[in-house]
């Protein structure tokens, strides 16, 4: 089985690894106050809004697995007010999260047979927050799919298999087999990007022709027992299916999973990041972490109204923290924890969170113009990170150095959206 792509990259770092995997297994398949299906489509709604095909297809697939309704893949004008009442706050935290309210969050629990409760509201956010977060991890280390000639990203990775990364941690072991075959299987993390390139390009290569043919011969066979098919190079749809929106793309258990269209799961499509307020403009508060922080706020919040979810989100936060990045910081000429910090709190700068003990003309110092620039693409609009900006970024990165970036922006990217919605979420209840 190939493993999943998500996995090769953050198995350079095991240990961070291992605590992803509990966290994302809890959050998506453990007792929670959200349905299975709906955690699902969630998620869909949440990678779309980056245009996250690669993520996008791999929870379409776990929807139907955990028996959500087909009809719902066609698009938002297909499922409960309840779930679609979600859209607004998965736009403004995915692009602006400064502008959440605690009237965001009256809105959804106000008394009504459409109401969140809290319990499931927290859930929800936790959800979006890990996925809007994720998404940029995948376009920051090439895990998004090819969609043309060349593709978008400069990592070639393997297509998803049928391990779900999600379901590694289901207490036989497989987590740790995993992480064995990451360890037997990852290139060295001193090959440079071009040596990488080619071998993950010869592996794709490979492996398309097969792909491709399997793919043909299902068609085909679907086409004769049903009657139905979808023409995907033109795009025609042939087929009385009621899942309209969805083109074949089939899993080793022979599954139609693909979504050809995301604009159908999400509204308001030009709405995306803007640079927080400027000097000039004082209408929007700067988030002070001594008022309100993951430490002393946010962690008991969301641990009382979703049980234990805390706990695994701190250990991963403290995880990404403690992984060693000692010759990335070393050519910046500065300590590792000062070049973390340092990207760290340039990313929640992004978000208009300031940390009043921190001297921010570090930022410039400790972090060269190409890497803020990468930085700042793939935590804002990762869906138009480029070839060019990931070449000119990695030159100077060992492979794991280039993962621990990505993991850094995608932890210091989950925190910052989760500490306005908790925050307005603790305004709401006082």
């Amino acid at each position: 089985g190939r493993l999943e792509a998500v996995t090769q990259q953050m198995g350079y770092h095991p240990q961070y690894l291992d605590s992803f995997l509990k966290m994302q297994h809890y959050l998506l398949h453990m007792d929670g106050p959200l349905p299975f299906d709906c955690r699902h489509y969630i998620a869909i709604m949440a990678a779309a809004r980056h245009q996250c095909r690669y993520l996008v297809n791999l929870h379409v697939l776990q929807f139907l697995r955990a028996g959500g309704d087909p009809q719902w893949l066609r698009g938002l004008d297909f499922i409960p007010l309840k779930l679609r009442n979600l859209n607004e706050i998965n736009k403004i935290l995915a692009h602006r999260p400064w502008l959440i309210t605690k009237e965001h969050i009256e809105k959804l629990l106000k008394i009504s047979e459409w109401s969140w409760s809290l319990a499931e509201l927290v859930h929800a956010v936790v959800l979006l927050a890990h996925c809007h977060a994720l998404a940029s991890f995948v376009f920051g280390c090439g895990c998004e799919q090819d969609e043309g000639p060349g593709g978008r990203g400069s990592l070639k990775p393997l297509s998803p298999g049928n391990q779900c990364f999600c379901e590694a941690t289901a207490g036989n072991g497989c987590s740790q087999e995993l992480l064995r075959i990451n360890r037997k299987r990852s290139l060295d993390s001193c090959m440079e990007l071009d040596s990488l390139r080619e071998r993950m390009q010869r592996i794709h290569v490979e492996t398309e022709g097969r792909e491709e043919t399997r793919l043909l011969q299902q068609d085909r066979e679907e086409g004769e027992g049903q009657g139905a098919g979808v023409g995907v190079q033109d795009g025609t749809e042939h087929r009385s299916d009621p899942s309209v929106g969805l083109s074949p793309l089939a899993d080793t258990d022979g599954e139609v999973t693909s979504a050809t269209n995301l604009s159908c799961y999400m509204q308001d499509p030009d709405f995306g990041y803007q640079d927080f307020a400027r000097r000039d403009e004082d209408q929007t508060q700067v988030f002070r972490v001594q008022d309100y922080s993951w430490e002393d706020h946010g962690f008991s919040l969301v641990n009382r109204l979703y049980s234990d979810i805390g706990h695994l989100l701190d250990e991963k936060f403290r995880m990404v923290d403690g992984l060693q990045s000692s010759a990335m910081a070393k050519r910046q000429g500065c300590e590792p924890s000062v070049f973390k910090r340092g990207i760290w709190n340039y990313i929640h700068c992004m978000f208009g969170i300031r940390y009043d003990d921190y001297d921010y003309a570090e930022v410039n110092q400790l972090l060269e113009r190409m890497l803020k620039v990468y930085i700042k693409t793939v935590t804002c609009y990762p869906e138009k990170t480029n070839p060019e900006m990931f070449d000119r970024f990695w030159k100077q990165f060992k492979h794991s150095e280039k993962v621990h970036v990505n993991l850094l922006i995608l932890e210091a990217r989950m925190q910052a959206e989760l500490l306005y919605a908790l925050q307005a979420i603790t305004q709401y209840m006082i």
